[in-house]
């Protein structure tokens, strides 16, 4: 591979290739504010988990497929169509006349956002010298901070309804949004990447492929949204959710014993085994998976910390956020510009997870009675922990490989993170409702509980005494629809009755709201303190990695070469 390109030409495609990746990591913050309007118009509460998991199997899935594609068929080809793809995905999603559509689009888009992840880190690779690599995969790094502002507060914007010149916006532009920056990096991706190709005759491994995506999209399956996808599957067969996941857990074992049969045969294997006898490769894989969890695990509970907790709003709950974002934003650029200048990356990696683990366990310390300043003090540690790490990784796995191996080897990196993500907030997830519920004992006998269990509002938002119906009861929505619906009521009764059933009503809210966020600021320490752990873990892990020397580019030579 010799593409001499000069500065300008290499600066056009990355700003390219990161407004791609931009987009990829906006979507999945974006569409969390846009759920509430499509499940109302479609009137589709049951199908809400698909809209969200669709995306998910098909990103995951793709990822090591399009890594390994683009070593055999060149960047550039790989990386248009995935943008080709992702920004139809959301042209259909965005124009979608039922819930069925919009799953189905969802599911294509995911495909483009999987091709554009696992190009995107790779390219960096493909331009630029090894010690260069770093302010670059910082950048990237910052790209996925941003994003994490961005797309809460656009979403809320967008489904607000505005109007642009004649045009009102709802949900669906949360998709269409996408489309002019896809059309735009589409075409400059196409102008100035060179094909960053590597001279061999490409043999795609189908079989491979295949058995991959059966491992990866039941496993998914397995953890995220099981019960809530499964429901009609498990009543129709007469199984209970173990035995579903056994089932399927089965499934992904059998997978994966058959991959590795058909790829220690394969002339170009999806799946390179030999990647797994690289000690360092193992180590950055494990230390990927941990990284994703506590990193997906800490943004998503402290923005349901900001809003059970002070009460704070979807929108302002992301605000809430600025100083973990803040944090990693300038870690993420500040530590690339330093692995550029001394060529380096362990020590910077240990530090960046000491203060993550530190950060993550300070998170316990947080009460309901806490004042804001101390979280946002201790989330821009988090945030510094975040930012150090999240380019190392992808610059350490780069550093073990050859140049037509890096599309896989990346790749494969992601894979781990976004699998640690997945089965790390499920893990979260359970641990939060087994908290609350066994926190919360006499629930059933709740005076504002069994008020609210006549709410056809609250109906709409599942059994009454589950523990995310219960959190979803304490939003200032619903607390303010509970009560308006109470003041219609007693309209009618004369006003001193009127007035004793609505003192008395609020008076049972507060306790309630009191109840629910002793038990949720309790279970969110369990979370708090595993997700430390991981991070702990993943320092730990740290230690074992043998250290390459990353090499600037000489007078005389291109990267990749």
């Amino acid at each position: 591979m010799n593409h001499h390109l000069d500065i300008r030409s290499k600066l056009i495609i990355m700003i390219s290739v990161m407004a791609s990746l931009f987009l990829v990591a906006l979507d999945q913050t974006i569409i969390s504010t846009a759920l509430g309007k499509i499940v109302q118009e479609f009137n589709a509460f049951s199908s809400l988990s698909w809209i969200v998991t669709a995306y998910l199997i098909t990103t995951t899935i793709t990822v090591p497929i399009a890594g390994k594609l683009s070593d055999l068929f060149g960047r550039r080809n790989i990386l248009l169509i995935g943008v080709a793809i992702f920004a139809a995905g959301s042209l259909f999603s965005g124009m979608s006349a039922d819930v069925g559509q919009l799953i189905l689009w969802r599911a294509v888009q995911g495909i483009g956002g999987g091709i554009i992840t696992a190009n995107a880190f790779t390219i960096v690779g493909d331009l630029f010298a090894a010690r260069e690599r770093g302010k670059w995969q910082g950048m990237i790094g910052a790209v996925f901070g941003i994003s994490s502002i961005i797309g809460p507060l656009l979403g809320g914007f967008l489904t607000e309804s505005h109007n642009f010149f004649g045009v009102v916006t709802d949900w669906r532009w949360t998709f269409f949004i996408n489309i002019p920056v896809g059309i735009a990096a589409f075409t400059i991706i196409a102008i100035f990447c060179p094909p960053l190709k590597h001279e061999n005759k490409p043999r795609v491994d189908y079989i491979g492929a295949a058995l991959l995506a059966l491992a990866l999209g039941t496993l998914i399956l397995a953890v995220d949204n099981t019960a809530s996808i499964f429901a009609d599957v498990m009543t129709a067969l007469s199984i209970n959710l173990l035995q579903l996941r056994i089932i399927m857990f089965t499934i992904v074992a059998v997978s994966i014993t058959a991959l590795i049969w058909v790829e220690k045969r394969a002339k170009e294997p999806i799946i390179e085994l030999s990647f797994f006898k690289n000690r360092n490769f193992l180590l950055v894989m494990g230390i990927a998976a941990f990284v994703g969890a506590a990193m997906l695990g800490s943004i998503l509970y402290l923005t349901q910390f900001n809003q059970q907790v002070f009460g704070a709003s979807p929108t302002e709950s992301g605000l809430m956020l600025l100083p973990m974002i803040g944090g990693l934003v300038v870690a993420s650029v500040v530590t690339g510009q330093l692995v550029s200048k001394f060529g380096s990356y362990k020590r910077l990696m240990m530090i960046g997870f000491v203060v993550g683990t530190i950060s993550l366990a300070l998170l316990t310390t947080l009460v309901p009675t806490s004042p804001f300043l101390q979280e946002a003090i201790i989330m821009v540690g988090v945030g510094v922990g975040i930012g150090v790490a999240m380019p190392l990784l992808t610059i350490a796995v780069q550093a073990e490989f050859k140049q037509e191996e890096l599309g896989q080897a990346t790749s494969s990196s992601q894979l781990f993170r976004g699998l640690g993500s997945t089965i790390g907030t499920a893990v979260f997830g359970s641990m939060l409702t087994l908290g609350i519920t066994a926190a919360l004992p006499d629930m059933h006998q709740d005076a504002y509980v069994q008020q609210l269990s006549q709410s056809s509002e609250v109906k709409k938002l599942g059994d009454i005494y589950d523990a995310n119906t219960l959190l979803n009861i304490n939003t200032p929505t619903m607390k303010q629809l509970a009560n308006d619906a109470v003041i219609k009521q007693v309209q009618s009764l004369p006003e001193p009755v009127a007035k004793k059933v609505t003192d008395t009503f609020q008076a049972n809210q507060d306790t309630f709201n009191q109840k629910i966020i002793n038990a949720f600021a309790q279970s969110m320490h369990s979370v708090f303190m595993v997700t430390a752990g991981l991070m702990g873990t993943a320092f730990i892990l740290t230690l074992f990695i043998k250290e390459r020397v990353l090499k600037a580019a000489t007078a005389d030579e291109t990267p990749g070469e």
